[in-house]
């Protein structure tokens, strides 16, 4: 079979989804099942990471195959040894590479040169892994995600990006508010929007969080400065009315969940107490991205 790569959500079609839906259900509940029987994945991650990592690498384990840490700085590509000659190399060796890195061009070049599935552990522009984790946590609460409201409020990041694609393609209203000039990407949104219109779902983009919370089902917010961001105090000015507090909450459906794809700073995107709240659900998806990582390896790698 010709080898496939996950570089974002918008190349996947709702039946996919639900097969990691179900199958990533039936990990969580106990399943051991060897569907990487022995193969070796590569985990290349040139920024810092706690959940993708770990977590790829407990699923590669659980899955009876071999995680091979691959940190940039021990390798020769960090002398100047190009993307392209690496990928090759890298591809007799392993069976799939999980890739967190910058620029999303960067890891289509991975792709290009790879002969094995390259998998997008997080870029600038999507986080697909994570998402999937989201959906499914929204999935097990509601049953379904079909006409549910999701409104991310924050800077229109990777994050927002990856929810208004995969929202849309499983039907659900994404409403993302953003700041005048932290809006997510255009060609990006348009697309959504495009998928949604095709789905039965609708993604909307405006500047005004009380309206998006107002009777949402989930409220989804992420750190105000993300990796490789200036930490500048006219960014967080412009981001403070975008905070989820108490009183944004409110707005919300009585039932609505809290998330939050971590880290986390407290008192800046997101209040201490919403974030511990019974509504909170952030360390719920934090644990899910394990059987989603093995649902999704499965598919990949095994190529089932």
């Amino acid at each position: 079979m010709p080898k496939r790569d996950l570089l974002d959500l918008a190349a996947l079609t709702p039946d996919e989804i639900e097969w990691l839906m179900r199958r990533a259900a039936a990990y969580k509940v106990g399943l051991r099942y060897p569907a990487l029987d022995g193969r070796a994945v590569g985990l290349l991650f040139e920024k810092p990471s706690t959940r993708t990592r770990v977590s790829f690498e407990v699923a590669i384990h659980r899955l009876a195959g071999h995680p091979v840490i691959l940190p940039i700085d021990a390798m020769q590509i960090g002398r100047g040894e190009s993307v392209a000659d690496t990928a090759r190399v890298l591809s007799g060796y392993l069976s799939a590479l999980v890739i967190r890195t910058f620029g999303q061009e960067r890891l289509e070049e991975w792709a290009r040169y790879a002969t094995v599935p390259v998998i997008n552990g997080l870029t600038d522009l999507h986080h697909p892994c994570q998402i999937l984790a989201d959906l499914f946590t929204i999935r097990e609460r509601f049953e379904s995600l079909s006409g549910r409201t999701l409104a991310y409020i924050g800077d229109g990041n990777n994050i927002a990006h990856s929810l208004m694609e995969g929202g849309a393609l499983m039907g659900m209203r994404v409403i993302v508010a953003s700041p005048v000039g932290l809006m997510p990407d255009p060609k990006i949104t348009a697309r959504a929007m495009q998928i949604a219109k095709a789905h039965g779902g609708e993604v909307l983009v405006h500047n005004d969080p009380n309206q998006a919370a107002t009777g949402a089902d989930v409220l989804y917010t992420d750190v105000w400065v993300s990796m490789g961001q200036t930490d500048s105090p006219t960014r967080i000015e412009t981001l403070q009315p975008y905070r989820i507090n108490a009183a944004l909450m409110a707005r919300a459906s009585p039932c609505a969940l809290v998330m939050h794809c971590l880290p986390a700073h407290r008192g800046e995107e997101i209040t201490a107490d919403v974030m511990e709240c019974s509504q909170s659900v952030i360390f719920e998806q934090a644990a899910n991205r394990l059987p989603v990582q093995q649902a999704i390896l499965e598919r990949w790698v095994a190529g089932v």
